[in-house]
């Protein structure tokens, strides 16, 4: 039987008091988070990028923290670093490199990122690529996009569970998703942004992936979401309520033939906890109602 398991995009949020945590400080968030959820993106080792001679890595006292904060069942969803995603260094920021990253999937810095969280390996849901937009100085399209993703993963090898995410629009064409299905390694659903809804994505392409489906919830303008809140994300001030019924027919379709991980931003409604309150309402009464049906 597929598993579906809702989470969010990190955890660390003190105004969940009251909605996830008892208190606003001095407790261990991560322990009290998995008491409700089974499953989080860890997305602070994706920034990794300063400099042109060193990369951060995770530190093994904050892998064993974590792994000793959560119940054996609880998944983990990993942003691999962007150290490898990049293809270029930012142009703002405080990085001190410039140009082209020389890191860029790069099989040892991955391999040495991945032997970094060993430990979690068994708790890993997936390992996520995420690839910024990449314009035709950065990438002259699809073709030589999955040529170098193949070669990378052909190096570095599918043992860990593995998946991809874009923010090309125009590269969701089927020799991407062949090339993912190919080396067993899923696609990520990035709903959010200036990318396609993922319903519309898993409309056109739902056939073609490869093993768990994980969904994206990001939100459209954060600068606006956090100016309305203030950055202290307890309430919805941005409803999707519009697509929210949309989203829970196309995870309960895809129950039907893979696990289903959905993490959500605070970003896309104003409070993450609170909008898996809604989702997970409207996945539950239309599993309900196909229950009876069948």
């Amino acid at each position: 039987m597929s598993t579906l398991r809702y989470g969010t995009c990190s955890w660390k949020f003190p105004s969940w008091k009251g909605i996830v945590y008892s208190a606003a400080d001095r407790i261990n968030y991560l322990a009290e988070y998995a008491q409700k959820y089974t499953t989080v993106e860890i997305d602070q080792w994706f920034w990794s990028l300063f400099d042109t001679d060193s990369v951060a890595l995770p530190k093994a006292e904050t892998v064993a923290e974590y792994m000793a904060s959560v119940p054996p069942e609880f998944a983990f969803t990993v942003k691999a670093p962007n150290s490898v995603t990049l293809t270029h260094f930012y142009t703002r920021g405080s990085q001190r490199g410039s140009g082209k990253n020389p890191y860029f999937l790069s099989p040892k810095l991955f391999q040495d990122f991945l032997a970094h969280i060993e430990p979690m390996r068994a708790q890993t849901a997936t390992v996520m690529l995420q690839f910024e937009y990449l314009n035709k100085e950065k990438m002259s399209g699809v073709a030589e996009f999955t040529d170098r993703l193949d070669r990378f993963l052909d190096a570095v090898g599918t043992e860990w569970p593995l998946s991809v995410e874009l923010r090309n629009p125009n590269y969701f064409h089927p020799i991407y998703f062949t090339a993912l299905a190919n080396r067993r390694v899923s696609h990520v659903f990035c709903h959010g942004y200036y990318m396609p809804a993922a319903m519309e994505v898993y409309g056109r392409h739902g056939g073609g992936l490869h093993g768990p489906a994980y969904i994206r919830l990001m939100g459209t303008d954060r600068a606006a979401i956090e100016k309305e809140t203030g950055k202290k994300w307890d309430r919805i001030v941005m409803p999707k309520d519009d697509e929210l019924p949309a989203l829970a027919d196309m995870i309960v379709g895809m129950l039907d033939t893979r696990d289903v991980y959905v993490n959500v931003n605070n970003h896309y409604e104003g409070s993450a906890p609170l909008t898996i309150e809604k989702l997970e309402r409207l996945v539950d009464e239309r599993r309900e109602r196909f229950s009876q049906i069948r």
